[in-house]
This record gives C-alpha cells, sequence and structure tokens, in this order.
C-alpha cells in the first residue's frame, strides 16, 4: 500500500508557484496535468466528526508529514472554525494560520467562506465582506466560496475581492436532491457563475451532505463539463452514509481534476473519506493522484492515531454511518452538532422523528433548497421547534421570517404554503409580506467608529486583523482577547493538559513537547491562603513560578448551591407564572426588553445564539418585566433565569400597553 505513484512530488503545486507566476498558470498545471489532484480537508474533518475541537497543537504536531503528502491544498480555516477557534480559547485565527503555513510552506492553503455571510451566520455588510477577504487573503491561497440559497449576487464581493488579491477563486454549486435538482438547473447556474467571473476558476460541486448515489454525481459532472468543457471541477463530499468513495471515484472518471478526502486515522462519519483508500481505488481504475506521497500520507495518520484519545467525547453519540442522510439532508457539521444539542435539551429520544419525519417534510414545505449553514440551522431549529412545541411552525425565529421574506435572495424553485406564512406573520400575513418582502441589503458600517467601539471594550490599541474577527463575531471576540490577555498563548498546550478530567490537584506535573518539539513543564503548586482568605496558587512553568489568586469557600460560609436541571416541561411551566428560564445553551445575543416593559404573550423577550442560530425566547403571559438578569454576551445553560415577569391580572397587558419587541 505504500508503493509511489510515477507522478513524483515536484508535480505538486506550491504557494511559490502562485505567487510568482499567477492564478492562470496554476490553472493551466492543473488542466494540462495527466491526473487528479487530492485536497486534505482537514478543517471539515474537525468540525464534522470532532465538533471543531481538534486543538491546533495536533495540527501543528502534523504539519511536516502533511507538507510532505503533495496535496492541491489543504483546507484549513474556514467554515465554522475562525468562530471555534476564538469561541473555544484555542487560538487567533490569524495567528493559527501563520504558524501553520511556516510549518507547510510547499502547500496552498484554503478556506471556506460563506459568500456574504462570511465565517458566521448571517449577512455582512459590503466594506466588513471586503475587508475580511482582504485580510484572509495574506494567508490563504484558495477561497472556496458559496451560498445556501446559490444566489449569485451573495457571492459577488467575494469574488472581486479574492481576484483582486491575486488568489485562487473556487466557487461552489450546493448540491442535493429532489425533483427540483436537475443537470439543467446546475448547469445553468456555473453559467451564471462564469457570467461574474470569467473561466480562471475552480468550480466546486458542494455535496456537503453526501447526497445522491455515485452515478448521480458523475453524470453531473459530465452534464457541466459537456457544456463547459476547459471547466476546471473540484469535487467535496461527505462519507456520512458510507457511500462517498464511489462518488468520488464517478466524480475522476467523468472529469473532475481535484477531490477532497481526510486523515484516515481521524475519519469518521460524518466528514471527508479516507484520502488513502480514494487514491488506492482510483489507481485500480487508472487514474493516478499526482503529486501525491503516499508514504507521507501514512506518517501523518500514524502520527495522529494516538491523539485521537483525546478527542473521543466530542464525537457523535449516534455512530455508525447513516444512510437516511439521504431522507434528512444534514451537513456533516451539523449531523454531529445536532446530536450534542440533543443531549443537552434532553431530546435524544425524539432525534428519530425528526430526523427522518419533521425534517424531510420541513425541507420539502419551506422550498428543497440546500441544507448548508446558515439554511441548515433554520431547518434544523424550525424542526426541533415542531416537534418539541407540537404545533408546527409556532414562534418562529427571524432567520426564517427573514428568508421567508426573501432576505437572502429568491428561493430558488417555489415559496412556502399560504398557512405556513399565516402561522409565521399573523392573521395579517399578506400586509407584512407585501410590505417587507425583498432581498436585505446591508448598509456598510462605519469602520473608525467599530475600531472605537472595539478599544474601548478592551481598552487598548488594537489592530485591523482584531477589528476583522470583531465585525464577525463581537462579544466572542472580545470575550478571547481579553482572556488570551490575561492567560497567555495557551494553544501550546497539548489536548492531554486542556482536555484533562477532573480538574487539577495540587501537586500533578505535566512534561511536554509543543508544536516546535521544545520540552515544557507545569507542576501545580504549592499554595498558600491571603489575609483575605482567598488563595494563591502558583503554576510553575518551566521553572518560573506563575501566582494565580483563587476565591476559596470561606469556613463555615454556605456551601455553592447545586445546580438543579430543568426539564424542557418544567422550563415551559416556569414561563407561565413570569420565571422565564433558559431552553438551551447558548450565548444571551439581544434583551430587546428592559425592567418595567410591558410585554404580551408571544413578546420576544429575549434572543440566545446557540448552534449558529438566533433563537427567540417569547413571553408566555401577559405582564411587566420586573428584572433583566442577563445581559448580551454572557453565557447561559439549560434552565438558567433570564427575565422575571410579573403576571397582569385576567385581560390585561398593562397601564401602557406591550411594547413591541423584535420578532
Amino acid at each position: 500500500m505504500a508503493k509511489k505513484t510515477a507522478h513524483p512530488i515536484d508535480e505538486r503545486i506550491t504557494p511559490r508557484e502562485l505567487k510568482e507566476h499567477g492564478v492562470r498558470y496554476v490553472l493551466d498545471k492543473l488542466r494540462s496535468s495527466k491526473g487528479y489532484f487530492m485536497t486534505n480537508t482537514e478543517r471539515d474533518l474537525s468540525q464534522s466528526d470532532f465538533k471543531n475541537r481538534v486543538l491546533p497543537h495536533t495540527q501543528m504536531l502534523v504539519a511536516g508529514e502533511r507538507n510532505a503528502c503533495g496535496y492541491f491544498s489543504i483546507e484549513i480555516s474556514g467554515g465554522a472554525s475562525v468562530h471555534v477557534d476564538m469561541l473555544r480559547k484555542q487560538i487567533n485565527p490569524f495567528e493559527k494560520l501563520r504558524v501553520l503555513k511556516s510549518m507547510m510552506p510547499d502547500t496552498l492553503f484554503q478556506t471556506l467562506c460563506r459568500g456574504i455571510n462570511l465565517f458566521g451566520y448571517r449577512p455582512y455588510p459590503d466594506n466588513v465582506v471586503r475587508l475580511t477577504v482582504q485580510h484572509f487573503a495574506e494567508v490563504i491561497d484558495v477561497f472556496r466560496v458559496f451560498d445556501f440559497l446559490n444566489h449569485i449576487p451573495n457571492m459577488i464581493p467575494v469574488f472581486e475581492e479574492v481576484k483582486r488579491a491575486g488568489r485562487i477563486l473556487e466557487p461552489a454549486i450546493c448540491f442535493s436532491t429532489g425533483p427540483e435538482h436537475t443537470d439543467a438547473y446546475y448547469v445553468k447556474k456555473v453559467g451564471e457563475i462564469l457570467d461574474v467571473t470569467g473561466e480562471d476558476i475552480i468550480l466546486c460541486i458542494k455535496n456537503h451532505g453526501g447526497l445522491g448515489t455515485q452515478k448521480r454525481i458523475g453524470d453531473l459532472v459530465k452534464a457541466i463539463l459537456d457544456r463547459f468543457p476547459g471547466l476546471l471541477i473540484h469535487y467535496h463530499g461527505h462519507n456520512t452514509d458510507g457511500n462517498d468513495i464511489g462518488r468520488t471515484v464517478e466524480a475522476v472518471r467523468n472529469g473532475a481534476r481535484i477531490v477532497n478526502g481526510g486523515d484516515h486515522s481521524f475519519s469518521g462519519f460524518y466528514g471527508p473519506p479516507p484520502i488513502l483508500t480514494i487514491v488506492e481505488t482510483l489507481e485500480e481504475y487508472g487514474y493516478p493522484c499526482v503529486g501525491i506521497d503516499k508514504q507521507a500520507v501514512i506518517d501523518t495518520s500514524n502520527k495522529l492515531r494516538p491523539e485521537r484519545e483525546y478527542y473521543k467525547d466530542f464525537e457523535s453519540q449516534f455512530l455508525g454511518f447513516d444512510p437516511t442522510v439521504q431522507i434528512h439532508k444534514l451537513p456533516g457539521g451539523a449531523t454531529g452538532s445536532s446530536f450534542e444539542q440533543a443531549v443537552k435539551g434532553d431530546f435524544l429520544h425524539l432525534m428519530p422523528e425528526i430526523l427522518q419525519h419533521e425534517l424531510p417534510k420541513v425541507q420539502v414545505e419551506l422550498g428543497n433548497w440546500w441544507s448548508v449553514t446558515p439554511g441548515s440551522q433554520i431547518l434544523w431549529t424550525t424542526a426541533v421547534n415542531n416537534v418539541l412545541k407540537r404545533a408546527r411552525y409556532k414562534d418562529a425565529n427571524d432567520d426564517l421570517k427573514n428568508l421567508m421574506l426573501g432576505r437572502y435572495g429568491e428561493l430558488p424553485f417555489y415559496k412556502p404554503a399560504d398557512w405556513i406564512y399565516e402561522t409565521v406573520f399573523g392573521p395579517n400575513w399578506k400586509k407584512t409580506v407585501e410590505r417587507d418582502y425583498g432581498y436585505q441589503k446591508i448598509e456598510d458600517v462605519d469602520l473608525t467608529i467599530e475600531k472605537r467601539v472595539l478599544e474601548k471594550r478592551l481598552e487598548r490599541k488594537t489592530s485591523e486583523e482584531e477589528l476583522v474577527l470583531y465585525l464577525q463575531h463581537p462579544n466572542d471576540a472580545v470575550s478571547f482577547f481579553k482572556f488570551e490577555e490575561k492567560y497567555g498563548k495557551v494553544w501550546v498546550l497539548p489536548p492531554k493538559v486542556w482536555f484533562k478530567k477532573g480538574g487539577f490537584n495540587l501537586g500533578d506535573t505535566f512534561e511536554f513537547a509543543d508544536a516546535y518539539g521544545k520540552l515544557h513543564s507545569i507542576v501545580i503548586g504549592p499554595q498558600r491562603k491571603t489575609s483575605s482568605g482567598d488563595a494563591v496558587t502558583y503554576l510553575v512553568i518551566d521553572h518560573h513560578p506563575e501566582p494565580i489568586l483563587t476565591e476559596l469557600e470561606q469556613e463555615g460560609g454556605k456551601a455553592e448551591a447545586r445546580k438543579v436541571t430543568l426539564t424542557a416541561k418544567e422550563i415551559e411551566a416556569l414561563a407561565k407564572d413570569g420565571d422565564i428560564r433558559s431552553p438551551i445553551k447558548g450565548t444571551v445575543n439581544e434583551v430587546p426588553v428592559s425592567e418595567g416593559d410591558d410585554v404580551s404573550a408571544g413578546q420576544v423577550l429575549i434572543v440566545l445564539e446557540a448552534m449558529k442560530m438566533l433563537n427567540n425566547v417569547v413571553s408566555a403571559i401577559n405582564g411587566k418585566v420586573v428584572e433583566v438578569l442577563k445581559n448580551p454576551g454572557d453565557q447561559v445553560d439549560v434552565g438558567d433565569p433570564l427575565i422575571s415577569v410579573k403576571k397582569a391580572p385576567e385581560g390585561e397587558v398593562g397601564s401602557h400597553g406591550a411594547r413591541k419587541g423584535k420578532g
């Protein structure tokens, strides 16, 4: 299995060639090579199978081996990873890319960008989009760009900035199945892209769910190339049903020049198929993988395999391949996260009903477009709410409303039925649609003012890169910047330290090598009490003591209250008494009411962000807001108190009437 291909490593395409000769040279080399190329979709593997928990330390551990593999590119950034790097207090996304690039100088770096949604979950202003692409283009070579509605205008600002930066543009058509998803439709979409970009691009077929059969994918590749014979096609798929090796093989046999895979020791169920299996299978058909060094691929997985045990807690609660993905169509990244959310929300037992019955029904009812971020979150949240509340389309969130109002772009095939509009918008839905329907153009923000706000929150000068991250994820970016200022570059810690269970004890000792091979040691302790009764614990890091001040429970004081876990029914019952609790684990995004406000049943009291979606928490009663317990940016768990509402007498709302909130 470790035999070399007939194509040497020097046939690979390098960042140096791109820099010195430009995009057209690289594309011509792809066209003229006798074989296909491989992209390692490390980002998608981590997101799909490990919920983006794979640490920078692990990525850097195998950077040398991956650099020797001869890949066309490695997808090392984008999607949800930019957000999660900060959310999980791991690393500044720009720093990660620079460090990894220094360790992988011969490999093109690739990112996944959601058009005007960038690396977030909702549209951003044009000047934010352009500024973001400009800065990421300094460390990224290949930009894969998609829109969840295949709405080309949503991708144009990214197209323009990538081309302006001299980087490789890879527009994507999102693929799905159903009577509307014909070869003719997708060929037409490709034509619309080429009308904007010209032919100096790579076209990606983005099969984010791992849908269809190998024949279906082969036929689609052939149909596109029959119409556009000189076009370079990159096939991206997921192995959720165990069949993406077959789809990948047929894509190459029908003319695709680049395909995706993952390191076999870390591959699982929802991410890409294993690279080595693809290479070996296609060799039997007479298709060599250009530039690949199979021994380096093996060496990578050999080095990665011992690391996997540290991440086992983040793998899905649902193990095994899932052929029913052809029914529910959730993409790889959302599949694992959906089960995690089901466990935390105490509805794991309802997952078969949600995935195999309600979710496919919702997809068809809402227009049968593409279940990929942010569309997959809209579909998922809607289906979950329908099942949990046993009332379909009740209390729809703002994302679903905006979709139905055409704010993200025109729905490609058909609109939802009138009864859904009426359920979502109320009896006067026709007037609402007539008044508010249409594409939502986000006004540019004043970048100077936004930077001042950021600097005020951090109490220091900031860089444009920090501004870029802040503009997409304000609260999580600020939280990360403050964390790193306090604790330093924690990304040097290996997973055995980062994910240690049971906490740390005095006397614990850790020895480990960082990503550069330098040895480090950490000793926990000694500890002493201060005059105030707190404790100073010394961390002896590389023989240098670092004091950490912590509050200790006072003798004779009250014991810390034990957290009580509430069920969904208990949370609903409390809401009827005005005790508004969080139904999910997430972050407070917005509080549209204040203490003293009169509110009515169904009015939005607080907006929570979780799993890339905004979730409205509404009042169950008419009454007055007595106390607001959470602010934007606060983290909440299931059952945490949010807002207290005093119930109004029967038939009354309040002396001033209900204040209208966002809904």
